[in-house]
């Protein structure tokens, strides 16, 4: 779980940097002297850096992690910044999993609840829009709990007998007004959720070989 303090006086600078960065050899290390030679100059700018390490694309010595690497690859920044937001600020998603649709006011909110009111409004509002610019700029149509859906069980031969109904047609038997009566029943077979194929084909064997 994770809640960055990082914040930015003003969000203005924030896709203007991202811009640079990404367009830029990755550097040894990313300070505020590296941000300055792309000609981010303002003393604001340098708290990049520490937003920069609490989201995870550097670490606390200011090198370039893997996901700095990715973040680079310009046709996967915004959903790489969007796993950084994701995990940099965990304890938020645990409260609400689609955060970034949250107001700012809605944020500043929950921040103040999970740092127990122990951070000045001022700063909670910064620290709420700092996140709001971040989230803005980052592509969420990957991100999100992700639910794998059930497994279904492949087309075989055996798969296709079973798709219709069973009929189950028995002998005819006279009775005193001379018809025949016919019974048909219709047999539903509800299959358990597996990914392992081999239980759906040993079900499917023990059928065929029972009923038809």
């Amino acid at each position: 779980m994770a809640l960055p303090t990082a914040y930015l006086v003003t969000t203005k600078n924030l896709q203007p940097i991202i811009n640079s960065l990404i367009s830029a050899k990755a550097p040894d290390k990313l300070t505020g002297g590296f941000l300055k030679t792309l000609g981010f100059t303002s003393s604001n700018d340098t708290l990049f850096v520490k937003l920069f390490k609490e989201i995870g694309l550097i670490d606390a010595n200011g090198t370039p992690t893997s996901k700095y690497y990715e973040f680079i690859d310009q046709s996967q920044t915004a959903k790489v910044l969007a796993t950084c937001i994701e995990e940099g600020y965990s304890d938020l998603f645990a409260i609400n999993k689609q955060a970034y649709k949250m107001t700012e006011e809605e944020v500043k909110n929950k921040l103040k609840t999970l740092t127990q009111g122990t951070i000045e409004e001022n700063i909670l509002k910064l620290m709420a829009k700092t996140f709001k610019a971040l989230t803005e700029i980052a592509d969420w149509s990957g991100s999100g709990i992700h639910h794998k859906p059930a497994v279904k069980p492949e087309t075989t031969e055996e798969t296709k007998d079973l798709k219709e109904t069973v009929h189950v047609k028995l002998p005819p038997a006279s009775t005193d007004n001379g018809i025949n009566p016919t019974l048909h029943y219709n047999i539903q077979i509800h299959l358990p959720e597996t990914r392992d194929s081999s239980v759906y084909d040993a079900i499917f064997k023990s059928l065929k070989q029972h009923l038809l």
